[in-house]
């Protein structure tokens, strides 16, 4: 049976004719209505900083645990989350146990001169001494997925016929979190309890999530239009891409924030372990999301403030 989630290459819309265009905004379309998760290639993403920040990422992850506590934080801060401190199942209202996951969380850092924004979005960004070239790769990185997900931004409104900034003017000062996550192998962790996972069931909040993954028996699933969990395909090349609530709800639910999961490491592949790179996209954090209306919106939702709804959204799967 063919996957839910399409592959659609992005070069049309870099170097193609207005009909390439046309053609990339009406794929990506079909893919949001559809699915919420499509894979992209001719991103223009260099594979080898692809490469190296997972390799760089590996280095911290492999660091003793005494070192890394240096630099612990909870969900929302910038540094290393020890395992136990999220559960994404939360999110949905079901109290699962601790997701089997450890992350190295970055992000926006450029502050606004406001103290309470600043100390939640902006973060000054934590870097590990003990690997010195992770903070100008990462650095590197963050700058290419901000960008890439402002276009992708642009061809969301291109499939909906809007004018191509009608979601870009929103983000002159972007809030974004970089997750890199790290899922160690059952030798590692030991069986998982019921019910648990690298990472629980959700949806994703934001705008927009570009993720670098790897594949693996314990890999990501992605649940179908027809109440059916489904492995999510795979493709060296390409980024996997879905839509968070708050892009739902922009669109008033024409595209689908789709629930997803990580598996948990399997007794066939003890040893695997895994690195995803995970680009999570917002918006200014005072924008004021309102719903499109009909005919391309189906449900009309109360303006939210971004930053309040992501705020909210982010202490759910917070444990303790």
């Amino acid at each position: 049976m063919p996957s839910s989630v399409p592959l659609v290459d992005l070069s049309p819309w870099f170097t193609g004719t207005s009909e390439g265009r046309a053609e990339v905004a009406g794929q990506i379309d079909s893919a949001l209505r559809e699915s919420g998760f499509l894979l992209v290639t001719g991103h223009g993403v260099p594979d080898e900083l692809r490469h190296r920040t997972r390799e760089l990422a590996r280095e911290f992850f492999a660091l003793p645990v005494d070192v890394k506590q240096r630099y612990a934080v909870t969900v929302g801060g910038r540094g290393w989350l020890p395992p136990g401190v999220e559960a994404n199942g939360y999110a949905e209202g079901t109290e699962t146990p601790p997701d089997l996951k450890e992350s190295y969380s970055v992000g926006a850092d450029t502050a606004i001169g406001v103290a309470e924004v600043d100390g939640f979005w902006f973060q000054p960004n934590v870097w590990p001494a003990e690997v010195p070239e992770l903070a100008e790769t990462a650095i590197e990185y963050m700058r290419r997925m901000r960008a890439l997900s402002d276009h992708l931004l642009e061809i969301f409104a291109a499939a909906l016929g809007l004018a191509e900034s009608h979601f870009t003017r929103h983000t002159g000062h972007p809030t974004y979190t970089f997750n890199i996550n790290w899922y160690p192998p059952m030798t590692h962790v030991g069986a998982p309890a019921p019910e648990q996972f690298r990472i629980g069931p959700h949806t994703d909040f934001g705008t927009v999530t570009v993720l670098d993954r790897q594949a693996g028996v314990g890999g990501l699933q992605v649940y179908t239009a027809e109440g059916e969990w489904e492995d999510a395909p795979f493709h060296p090349d390409a980024f996997t891409v879905n839509i968070g609530d708050l892009m739902a709800r922009w669109t008033g639910d024409r595209w689908r924030s789709t629930r997803h999961r990580v598996l948990p490491p399997a007794a066939s592949a003890p040893e695997e372990d895994l690195v995803s790179l995970i680009f999570f996209y917002e918006t200014d954090h005072d924008a004021r999301i309102t719903s499109l209306a009909p005919p391309l919106g189906k449900v009309s939702y109360p303006e939210v403030i971004a930053a309040d709804y992501l705020r909210e959204k982010l202490n759910a799967i917070t444990m303790g």
